[in-house]
């Protein structure tokens, strides 16, 4: 008989569930819409791609996130399990091919973005897909009182009126009542069944640190913990910085941002992985989709601006359920400059209208066209030649993106592309002539179907391996066939690009609704006031401070986070305190267990040795390890 658990010990090769995995499961498998509140690292997948496993038919993942969408499905093909991915790197022949292939009953899961539902060759399609379930992920995006609100995903319900019958499970790390609320009338699922998982991480010693010298705390932090790190800049220009300034104190770090590269990026995040670099400085274009688990310190350089972002990056660290840090560092100018940052974040509305018709003119978009095409977008250049400030056009390209103008993406893959523009006889008399180039085009025959009459995605990195080539031959080469007007050849693109979802507007006319975009920034100035408070918190624990603002108010104080270790420390004398404090760092001349310390200082209180052998890790002065033993940080027994 077919269980949860054989599924997931046959594909997983796990024993147990996480907590409330099973009941979520369960929930999806009766028939009820669902919506699961799991936090990062809380095996949101295993809730829906288990019960999808146990159904029969079609499993329909709505996601914002290519570079989640390709992991996850990669994952699954490992599996032997049948998946794929509509991305906007494909070709409308290749869309058409893989929804052919999903009405033969060929795959198990469908990922795909909400934008794509919306287009006419899906909507053609649905009626004969057998989806047997459907599945938003980062579901606050359905909400425009979230953080992250993407307009496609409020036209997900349309697609409940086409599955009438069909469960959906919504799931999300982040969202605080008002939004869970949002998330269950936007998608239709009034009499849903609600999991939320407790936001406690009792593995996370979260810590706020006002400083003279950001780098200086930084470099002492690392030095003193060891272990994989990860480290938050809020530019591209500070994470390259950084890395350099701790490369000088002999921290292996390497930098890592959306501006680089797609290989680059691979090859970077891959180290880390493998911890070949021990400290990965970046933007919040790290992180997502990466399940490392033995992440010792998640440290934010820069202030986040909402809690529910730092909460997601905070909780990188420790999946593995050992001793972590989560530590904020910041100076005075820093909260001064988040608390100006609503009115720079949402800019007035004759200030958008300027910055969409510069950037009509730096495409030129005529009004009336551009519905549905993707323009190469450089930030800088467009900075320069307008003379407009970037931050300015950042928070104008939002505005637009939530008003469903457009999509700007930093990280957007779209392969290269070709389609032959000679005949089948024009192709065997060009052979003839430049015999040099005739493997290739026999290669790109055989390997790419349809690519005679249709414009198809090719890699050239497939092509120089099956050709016998380098990938510089093969880009040559095409360039040639190219300028010999054989093929049409569109080279890969992954410079950020900006895809008009309407058709470009005259700029006097831009639809932009005031009301609610008002609204919207009411809500970020209450996300931003809390993460201000999170940070001037003094005597509270921070990680119920977490939990409360998600609505959990059932989490007793963590007694590890910086404010709980200082609340405990006050409960002992100070005389008593440095006592006991000497009696332990003098114990530390030869190995020796917490146990045997214990037994030493019985003279002393035993919780009030443990609250300073806790309050000495947490100031990075001694380590205590999975076997119980303790060393001076920096220190070898």
């Amino acid at each position: 008989m077919t269980t949860p658990l054989s599924i997931l010990k046959k594909y997983w090769h796990h024993d147990t569930f996480r907590p409330m995995q099973e009941d979520i499961i369960q929930s999806v498998l009766d028939g009820k819409d669902t919506l699961a509140l799991l936090p990062t690292g809380g095996g949101k997948s295993i809730c829906f791609q288990v019960p999808a496993l146990m159904k029969d038919g079609l499993c329909l993942v709505i996601t914002p996130l290519i570079a989640l969408m390709q992991d996850q499905v990669g994952g699954l093909m490992q599996k032997d399990i049948p998946a794929v991915a509509l991305h906007s790197g494909l070709t409308f022949y290749e869309v058409k091919k893989i929804l052919q292939q999903a009405t033969h009953g060929d795959y198990q899961f469908l990922y795909l973005s909400p934008e794509r539902l919306e287009t006419n060759l899906f909507k053609e399609y649905l009626p004969a897909l057998n989806v047997s379930l459907v599945v938003v992920d980062e579901a606050h995006c359905v909400s425009q009182w979230g953080y992250d609100f993407r307009p496609p995903y409020l036209r997900i319900a349309g697609l409940r009126e086409e599955l009438p019958a069909v469960p959906l499970i919504a799931l999300t790390a982040s969202a605080t009542p008002i939004v869970q609320k949002d998330i269950t009338d936007k998608l239709k699922m009034p009499g849903a069944q609600i999991f939320r998982q407790s936001f406690e991480r009792p593995n996370i010693s979260y810590s706020c640190f006002c400083v003279d010298s950001k780098v200086n705390k930084l470099a002492e932090i690392l030095h003193n913990v060891p272990g994989s790190s990860i480290v938050y800049c809020s530019s591209r220009k500070q994470t390259k910085e950084i890395a350099y300034l701790l490369g000088l104190q002999q921290i292996s770090a390497d930098h890592y941002h959306a501006g680089l590269t797609q290989q680059l990026r691979i090859e970077k995040q891959q180290a880390w992985i493998n911890n070949t670099v021990r400290v990965m400085v970046c933007t919040n274009a790290f992180g997502m989709g990466i399940d490392k688990p033995d992440v010792r310190t998640v440290i934010h350089y820069d202030i986040p601006d909402c809690l529910e972002n730092y909460y997601q990056e905070a909780g990188r660290a420790g999946r593995d359920g050992k001793k972590s840090y989560a530590v904020l560092i910041y100076q005075k100018e820093n909260l001064d400059g988040l608390k100006a940052l609503p009115d720079k974040r949402f800019p007035p509305i004759p200030e958008i209208k300027k910055n969409y018709q510069a950037l009509a003119d730096y495409l030129q978009i005529p009004v009336g066209i551009g519905e549905g095409q993707y323009f190469d977008f450089d930030l800088p250049e467009f900075v320069k030649n307008f003379k407009i400030d970037s931050l300015s056009v950042i928070n104008t390209l939002k505005v637009l993106e939530q008003e469903g103008h457009l999509n700007f993406s930093e990280t957007i893959f779209l392969p290269s592309q070709i389609n032959f523009t000679a005949s089948k006889e024009e192709l065997s008399q060009f052979e003839i002539s430049h015999s040099h180039l005739e493997p290739l085009i026999k290669c790109l025959l055989r390997t790419y179907e349809g690519i005679i009459d249709n414009r198809v995605s090719v890699y050239e990195k497939q092509l120089a391996r099956l050709c016998r080539i380098t990938v510089e031959e093969v880009k040559e080469q095409l360039a040639e066939l190219r300028s010999f007007g054989m093929i049409e050849y569109l080279p890969q693109k992954d410079t950020p690009q900006i895809h008009f979802l309407l058709n470009r507007a005259s700029a006097q006319y831009l639809q932009i609704d005031q009301d609610k975009y008002l609204e919207r920034k009411k809500q970020f100035e209450a996300r931003v006031q809390n993460m201000i408070g999170y940070i001037l918190l003094k005597d509270d624990c921070r990680s119920s401070f977490i939990a409360r603002y998600f609505g959990d108010n059932d989490v007793k104080d963590c007694g590890n986070c910086d404010n709980c270790l200082a609340k405990k420390r006050r409960s002992i004398s100070q005389e008593e305190f440095s006592l006991i404090e000497t009696n332990i760092m003098q114990s530390l001349h030869s190995k020796i267990s917490v146990t045997d310390l214990l037994g030493r200082l019985k003279k002393y209180n035993k919780e009030k040795t443990w609250t300073v052998l806790e309050f000495l890790q947490s100031e990075q002065v001694i380590n205590i390890d999975e076997e119980g033993f303790i060393r001076k940080f920096g220190g070898t027994l």
